[in-house]
């Protein structure tokens, strides 16, 4: 039981700090602007892994990379501890990690997505003057767009919050099924 707490404890500590990694590339590529309490919030909680990786790792055509591979070691150190507690061969274990790692990313950035886009359909009911709700709508816009152009409002009711939830499960699903491939092939 206590290594199903502990496992449970490390999923979300490191999740939180993985989606805030990739939150803030997406606030990045997105030209969020910087003076906002969401950015600063962001900023203030990735910076003491960011800040030493951009002196090792520069940007490159409009992507912090440092960003992304703090977020890619936040995966991989997961992972190893996770194989750690479980009794797995660490070094055996290694290089299905670093690339579980990047499923990893990608199931933590998908999930920001539906995450980003649960609250601003539940602020836009509730309170579509909080002052997080134009970071929000800046986020999602460049994701909704496409889907907004293809399905139109349907009586005044935009359902193009819902159409990117699905297609974000989806994804989430096909990336759940390769990560069980690549685990299950390596043991």
């Amino acid at each position: 039981m206590f290594t199903e707490i502990a496992l449970f404890l490390l999923d979300t500590v490191f999740t939180l700090f993985g989606m805030a990694l990739l939150l803030r590339v997406w606030m990045q590529l997105t030209r969020l602007p910087t003076r906002n309490p969401v950015s600063q919030g962001v900023f203030q909680v990735t910076d003491w892994l960011v800040r030493p990786l951009r002196r090792v790792i520069p940007g490159l055509g409009g992507v912090d990379w440092a960003t992304v591979v703090g977020a890619w070691l936040t995966a991989v150190v997961f992972l190893l501890v996770v194989m750690a507690l479980t009794g797995v061969d660490l070094l055996g274990a290694l290089p299905a990690m670093l690339l579980v790692g990047v499923l990893y990313l990608l199931k933590w950035g998908i999930s920001l997505v539906m995450w980003v886009t649960l609250l601003m359909a539940i602020l836009s009911w509730v309170n579509p003057h909080s002052p997080v709700t134009p970071a929000i709508n800046h986020l999602t816009a460049p994701l909704l767009r496409p889907i907004q152009r293809v399905i139109p409002r349907l009586g005044g009711f935009d359902i193009s919050p819902l159409v990117l939830f699905v297609i974000a499960q989806i994804l989430l699903m096909v990336i759940a099924r390769l990560t069980v491939g690549i685990i299950g092939a390596h043991y």
